[in-house]
């Protein structure tokens, strides 16, 4: 009898070896991944939508498809802060949003694979915005909830003390954790503390991050006070480089207060949007060392046409003021990751959803603009070539998963049925492969 069960293992063995170990192999990139410590060549081997191996080399033969990336660098997804999006369709009967864009419009073609959300929806109006997250979007979307009940509506809505609630706006986050990742206030006028005391309540009641667009500055409540005593260690200021935020003396030197703020925690967001981010500021500070702890687009119909642009744009900006690669990576990746507490995201670590950047960095001379219309001439420009999502590439600017077009008749048919691509047998790694979706 045993001799017959070692005869069965020997006899399929050959069968069970020839079984490609992953799914998808990203060969010869530069892997960037600061959150593990790594700037160099990597293989990343991808199985069932997560990191399956990262090594100086892995065997192509043991991957279904291997992807060879000479010249790129490899980082994980890259993570939005702060954007104004539409999960899915069908929403503006229901939310305030004249403003929001379509996710996958905007994120996925630049390499953004997970997008927050910044206080579209409020406690009495979540339930809309959730409605159309699952299943609607390839984007990895979350959402810091807005303190004003009916969400960022502009106007006198966004004035209604009455309607910033923290119970009802905790209670809100705690049903909702899977998506909720904290608390957004924005745009409030009047001279008192109160939208961001009561953000920061909720914050406190429900244990996540607040985020604060300042709004109107006062000088009842002024901004080294917002920083200093009304926020927490790991709230969140957006609009960093804004011009009407004090950061530098007369002589151009950075205010100590800032660097006493980091100290005390608080974490700085660059929101750039269509009005909040100066070269003015922005180069003179980070010469001086205050990099900014997360890069976002705050993007929107207002800013997406503009000196904004997108999410490589941005970083682009911070690459040509003299930060290194990898701290502009981090700002993108893994530093938004743990202020919104999924560090399950933002890194290649083994286990880890396979969500990935192939990015080019490109050389030449590029111009870049921030909102008062101010240039910044640059050597270097990133830009996306690959975006994957779960394992699944979702974006691929030059084909590189492709097959040439002589060799279909070879190797290559389609499922007109199911409507996906098939690779030698196996499901091609696209936009309509099972599970894509999934949030």
């Amino acid at each position: 009898m045993v001799a017959m069960r070692w005869a069965i293992i020997l006899l399929f063995a050959p069968a069970l070896a020839a079984q490609p170990a992953y799914d998808l192999l990203l060969r010869n990139g530069h892997l960037v991944d600061p959150k593990n410590g790594i700037s160099g060549r990597r293989d990343v081997a991808i199985k069932d939508g997560r990191i399956a191996n990262v090594s100086a080399r892995i065997d192509p033969a043991r991957a279904v498809k291997a992807i060879d990336l000479e010249g790129l660098h490899v980082t994980p997804g890259l993570i939005d802060l702060h954007a104004h999006i539409i999960p899915g369709a069908g929403l503006r009967g229901s939310l305030p949003i004249d403003q929001n864009v379509y996710a996958d419009s905007h994120t996925l073609r630049s390499c953004v694979t997970t997008a927050v959300d910044a206080g579209s929806s409020g406690w009495r109006t979540f339930a809309a915005f959730r409605e159309t997250v699952a299943g609607q979007v390839y984007t990895r979307v979350f959402a810091l909830i807005n303190i004003v009940g009916a969400g960022q509506g502009g106007g006198a809505s966004e004035q209604n003390v009455d309607d910033m609630d923290p119970e009802a706006t905790a209670a809100a986050i705690k049903a909702n954790r899977d998506l909720i990742v904290g608390i957004k206030t924005a745009h409030y006028r009047g001279p008192e503390w109160v939208a961001v005391e009561r953000a920061v309540k909720a914050g406190e009641l429900a244990g996540v991050p607040v985020m604060v667009d300042y709004g109107a500055f006062r000088p009842e409540r002024p901004f080294q006070e917002l920083v200093l005593k009304k926020l927490r260690p790991n709230d969140i200021y957006t609009h960093t480089y804004l011009g009407a935020v004090p950061m530098l003396d007369e002589n151009g030197k950075l205010l100590p207060y800032l660097l006493e703020a980091r100290r005390r925690g608080v974490k700085f967001d660059v929101g750039h949007g269509g009005g909040s981010f100066l070269f003015r500021q922005a180069v003179p500070a980070i010469r001086q060392g205050f990099l900014p702890d997360s890069i976002s687009t705050d993007l929107h119909t207002g800013s997406m046409n503009g000196a904004m642009n997108n999410m490589l744009n941005v970083m682009s900006k911070f690459l040509n003021m003299g930060m290194r690669l990898e701290d502009v990576v981090g700002s993108s990746t893994w530093n938004p990751a743990r202020q919104i507490q999924r560090t399950e995201l933002g890194h290649l670590g083994a286990g880890a959803p396979a969500d990935i950047a192939v990015l080019r960095v490109e050389t030449g001379t590029f111009g870049f603009v921030d909102v008062s219309g101010g240039k910044l001439t640059g050597t270097r420009r990133l830009a996306c070539e690959m975006t994957i999502r779960d394992g699944h590439v979702v974006y691929d600017l030059n084909g590189l998963t492709r097959t040439e077009w002589d060799r279909l008749e070879k190797d290559y048919r389609a499922d007109p049925a199911s409507g996906w691509d098939w690779v030698i047998g196996s499901p091609r790694l696209g936009l309509n492969a099972p599970g894509a979706r999934k949030q």
